[in-house]
């Protein structure tokens, strides 16, 4: 009975991660298959990345989506901080629920999201494009590093902060010189973690885009139609890579203490 308990309890996280992470594995190793054919293996090439960065209109839609990503992250800190600061230091009845309240965008499915943006930006009628898709974005990523600081606002040591009021600094000078500093992993590691997520975001970008702007995860879902290739593979590997980049700086981020002083 202890052997099979034993067995069950190292069998089963064994499955889930083969399960999990196999097709991973299997699009990363194609993606070096000289053969076009994803049934066959023709030896090992980089000729789909060759002929991926010969792709115009991939890299285009590899620009849009660098520029989306680093725009609606580094707006996403500012209202992200800017929030989590004010709330620390609002006294105000329903604090707990406007905490809550800004973690929707976490729980509320992504295809809710888009239908909800479409129709507001329909409302108001704008030109969709890369304006309602950096505005997507954003609230989209607010809550991943509304998160992070709020959690480090909660570890913070006050006394520096303080120590340099009582010196004479203003409230700017204080926030700019010792508050920022202490908070500036956390806020580091919310923007990789939101870039991440907003570079490989499909299902609100199909909704928010327009018909002049395509980002990367469009372009690999649009050609996906037609089948699987071997550039595919490739650019998906890349895409894994800067996903993966992100997450462990992100995740390295969180495990630095607020500095001393």
């Amino acid at each position: 009975m202890m052997n099979k308990i034993t067995f069950t309890r190292i069998a089963y996280p064994i499955l889930i991660t083969v399960l999990t992470y196999l097709p991973i594995v299997v699009v990363v190793i194609y993606s070096f298959n000289e053969s076009r054919l994803s049934s066959s293996w023709g030896g090992f090439s980089l000729k789909w990345y060759r002929e991926l960065f010969r792709d115009e209109d991939m890299f285009e839609a590899l620009f849009n989506s660098v520029v989306l990503a680093l725009s609606s992250s580094m707006l996403a800190a500012i209202l992200a901080t800017a929030a989590a600061l004010g709330i620390k230091n609002a006294n105000l009845p329903g604090k707990r629920l406007i905490e809550r309240a800004s973690l929707l965008p976490l729980i509320i499915p992504e295809i809710v999201l888009g239908m909800v943006f479409l129709a507001f930006y329909s409302l108001l009628g704008m030109k969709f494009g890369m304006m309602t898709l950096i505005l997507s974005h954003t609230a989209f990523c607010v809550p991943y590093i509304y998160t992070q600081v709020s959690a480090r606002l909660e570890v913070l040591d006050s006394a520096p902060i303080e120590a340099a009021r009582d010196l004479g600094a203003s409230g700017f000078m204080a926030f700019v010189t010792v508050t920022l500093p202490l908070l500036a992993p956390a806020i580091l590691s919310g923007i990789f973690l939101s870039f991440a997520m907003s570079f490989d975001d499909v299902i609100i970008s199909v909704f928010c885009t327009g018909v002049s702007v395509n980002t990367l995860p469009i372009r690999v879902y649009t050609q996906l139609k037609t089948g699987v290739t071997p550039e595919i593979n490739a650019m998906c590997t890349l895409m894994l890579a800067v996903t993966v980049v992100c997450y462990a700086a992100a995740a390295w981020l969180r495990t630095r203490k607020p500095a001393k002083h």
